[in-house]
């Protein structure tokens, strides 16, 4: 299925076109960098807890596998849920800039608030408003990153953009291993939790310099902003924004939610979250209990740091794969190609007889995961239409991180010795998503995106 590119009046130009012909430039550039920089500080948050958690536990004397540790584990993912889709809804509504600034702002000071928790109760609730910020970042970041930037290079900047999950999870166990030898147990968290808040913070500052999204203005019906934003674009490319006046897309009276399962998006929106909530409950139900297994598995905690940061490594060659395979080959066989290699890779894990053997199939698993959240990145704002951009990417990703609560209940069974039935789990997941992403049956690669909401 083609995606239509919308046209105006007689004598009017789309964004795509503008975009187009200003070309790939120091403004796009920027963009990946702001938008990297919290995307890092993100992953920060949402994997610290697998770190934090020994000195948590030791600081609030909580049992191993309690049930207060599990809900330290799925606070920030449960935050993430409500917030994904309050975010994104609100974005489409009110633009993409105001939720842009206010999400990362309200991150940083709940992360903050976390290292000061006096009791358990206070550290839950910090952590779920933590979440519950950063929730709003995947819908608005991965908008404003395919709205802004050129048709021919748009999937492997979103690809771009998912990689510096990989630079987080690197930052997030390096900081835990200076944390770890520097200070007590007990009180190492803290520290953790409040260095881990303050790259948000850089985001924030650096986020003041960028516009809101032409595409969201205009489809707001403010076209003076729209060409204001582009003329930013134009002025960092070295281009010239053409005279022309921008098509308007024609909208309905009011655009809803509802929209995403009418139309076309009836069958695209299902499966869409069908695919995030598969790939995101075996990524996290492994990724978020490994520190935990492998320090089960006689690893010392120095020992599983340098691990974690040699499994960080190895999503960078998955995510630079990814890059290239999405504009060779297109968005869809690449995202059902990673997911296939995913669910391999679990019963791969599950045959490691060693600790190389648990190493090299860890970091399969990193390199294929990875991959995968790269081209479903890349993949997903193009499906939807402007008006629904970030809303539909809230709702998906809301989906997924309500996977997300149900996974570390899931990957518990890795401690608890049922560890194949556990990873049978997983790589049905992996496999049920690669199903799901090839039924949507739409291949998103050259094509504009789609400005109105059928």
């Amino acid at each position: 299925m083609t995606i239509p590119v919308v046209e105006g009046k007689a004598g009017s130009v789309t964004v795509d076109r503008v975009l187009d012909g200003l070309g790939l430039g120091r403004f796009q550039w920027k963009l990946l960098a702001i938008c990297g920089l919290t995307w890092a500080a993100d992953a920060m948050e949402v994997l610290l807890m697998g770190f934090a958690l020994p000195g948590i536990s030791a600081a609030f004397e909580l049992p191993k596998g309690s049930p207060a540790a599990t809900g330290l584990l799925t606070a920030t993912f449960a935050g993430m849920l409500l917030g994904a889709w309050f975010w994104g809804f609100l974005a489409d509504r009110l633009g993409r800039r105001s939720v842009f600034l206010t999400t990362v702002a309200l991150g940083v000071v709940f992360g903050l608030a976390g290292a000061f928790a006096p009791t358990l109760t206070w550290l839950l609730v910090a952590r779920f408003l933590t979440g519950f910020a950063i929730g709003g970042t995947l819908p608005v970041d991965y908008s404003m990153m395919a709205e802004f930037v050129p048709t021919a290079w748009r999937g492997r900047f979103l690809v771009y953009l998912e990689s510096f999950w990989a630079v987080g999870t690197v930052l997030v166990a390096a900081l835990a291993w200076w944390v770890s030898t520097a200070f007590d147990p007990a009180e190492g968290w803290r520290w953790l939790l409040g260095l881990a808040a303050l790259p948000g913070l850089v985001g924030l500052m650096a986020r003041f310099g960028i516009p809101d999204s032409p595409r969201s203005l205009l489809s707001r019906g403010q076209e003076a902003q729209a060409r204001a934003a582009l003329q930013r674009v134009a002025q960092a490319n070295g281009g010239t924004l053409p005279a022309a006046p921008l098509a308007h897309p024609e909208q309905p009276a009011r655009v809803s939610p509802a929209q995403l399962f009418r139309g076309v998006l009836a069958r695209r929106t299902p499966l869409l979250a069908l695919t995030w909530f598969g790939l995101s409950l075996g990524y996290y139900g492994i990724f978020s209990w490994l520190p935990s297994f492998l320090r089960a598995q006689g690893m010392d905690l120095g020992a599983v740091y340098r691990t974690t940061l040699l499994l960080a490594l190895a999503q960078v060659p998955g995510y630079l794969l990814a890059a290239y395979l999405v504009e060779k080959v297109g968005r869809r066989v690449t995202l059902v190609g990673f997911l296939g290699l995913g669910a391999v890779g679990a019963y791969l894990f599950l045959l490691a007889q060693d600790a190389s053997g648990v190493l090299l199939t860890s970091a399969l698993l990193s390199f294929a995961l990875l991959g995968a959240w790269g081209s479903l990145y890349a993949y997903t704002p193009e499906l939807f239409p402007t008006p629904l951009r970030t809303t539909g990417m809230g709702l998906v990703s809301g989906v997924a991180r309500l996977a997300s609560v149900l996974s570390p209940s899931i990957g518990a069974m890795l401690l608890t010795g049922n560890l194949s039935l556990a990873l049978t789990v997983f790589a049905v997941c992996f496999a049920l998503a690669a199903l799901s992403a090839w039924a949507i049956g739409v291949e998103t690669r050259g094509q504009a995106l789609t400005e109105t909401a059928e």
